[in-house]
């Protein structure tokens, strides 16, 4: 055994290990209730994420109708504004979920374009 496998300082770095872990993580409040607020969360982000999605991918189609009904050219229209509409469905559900920035949006305070601070 090497010296730092004895029994004694594997529960003393397990105990360490723990308060460490207890200090990173949320409070639970009431028990169980953060789990059924957590649940009523994921699922309502779900619902705004996938209506995004679909409400740019139905304007895409809507507008390629209407330009094929318009200008005679169907259905190259609808195909091209159904893809811009998909692009358009993905581009909304990363900015709701944080994963970009919004289009003008301003770096936080210290630090520049690249994450590292002036």
């Amino acid at each position: 055994m090497a010296k730092d496998d004895r029994p004694d300082d594997l529960d003393r770095r397990r105990r360490d290990l723990e308060r460490a872990l207890a200090s990173k993580r949320p409070e639970q409040q009431d028990g169980g209730e953060g789990k059924k607020q957590g649940g009523a969360t994921g699922y309502g982000n779900a619902l705004k994420l996938s209506s995004e999605f679909i409400a740019g991918i139905a304007v895409g189609v809507g507008l390629g109708w209407f330009i094929d009904r318009m200008a005679g050219t169907s259905p190259w229209g609808l195909i091209i504004f159904l893809l811009l509409g998909f692009g358009a469905g993905v581009l909304n559900v990363l900015r709701s979920a944080g994963l970009i920035a919004e289009f003008g949006a301003k770096p936080p305070a210290g630090k520049n374009g690249s994450g590292t601070k002036k």
